[in-house]
């Protein structure tokens, strides 16, 4: 029987949110995100038990990638985030 090395890797989760967001943009947001080698990223839906079209459909986005992600990689997350912060307003990272 051969001996079968498992790898953990840890994994980072953030959440970012853009108040005034539409699914479509968070949708294409999370799409850009992906192209960072090692991310993955979930959309979570809005919670509101009353619809309001004036606020996201999206509640959070959340992102997961490798505690040992290159500081490149990194760096490209944010500036993915600015771009999108600029032109759509800020946003929150937790």
């Amino acid at each position: 029987m051969k001996d079968i090395k498992q790898t953990i890797v840890k994994q980072q989760q953030e959440q970012i949110t853009y108040p005034n967001l539409p699914l479509a943009v968070y949708r294409e947001l999370a799409a850009h995100l992906q192209q960072v080698k090692g991310v993955t990223t979930k959309l979570i839906p809005q919670q509101s038990e009353r619809f309001d079209y004036a606020k996201s459909q999206v509640e959070t986005l959340l992102i997961q990638y490798p505690s040992s992600l290159d500081i490149l990689e990194k760096y490209q997350i944010k500036r993915i985030l600015d771009y999108y912060a600029k032109v759509h307003g800020a946003y929150e990272r937790k």
